[in-house]
């Protein structure tokens, strides 16, 4: 189980935002290692964002997940999520943080229970 919580000063049409979905997702699972139908992506744009004190284009990302990380895997999904973000929304690399939270099942609640 994995979350993925992005958020941009970009406004974004609905088009780019279904293909930032699905590539955050396959990109999620593929690098942790779990399947599609356990990675979910929360994407929040038009975001009031200032980075070094400028309001160019930024975002912000926040990945929680039950395993899979650790500081190889965290690279390159920090990576991967910021070549999505450079390649749809043509924010710069250096204008992407994302901060990675390792969480024990039990702090996941789901289907009315926890993992």
């Amino acid at each position: 189980m994995s979350t993925l919580n992005l958020f941009t000063n970009v406004p974004v049409d609905v088009v780019t935002s279904s293909d930032i979905l699905k590539d955050a997702t396959k990109t999620v699972a593929k690098i942790i290692g779990q399947p599609e139908s356990s990675v979910m992506i929360l994407f929040n744009s038009g975001v009031p964002i200032a980075f070094a004190g400028s309001e160019e284009p930024a975002a912000y990302g926040q990945l929680v997940s039950i395993g899979g990380l650790g500081p190889d895997v965290n690279g390159k999904l920090s990576e991967k999520i910021s070549e999505i973000l450079q390649a749809k929304l043509d924010i710069a690399s250096s204008r992407f943080y994302i901060s990675f939270y390792e969480s024990p099942p039990s702090f996941f609640g789901f289907n009315g229970s926890t993992f």
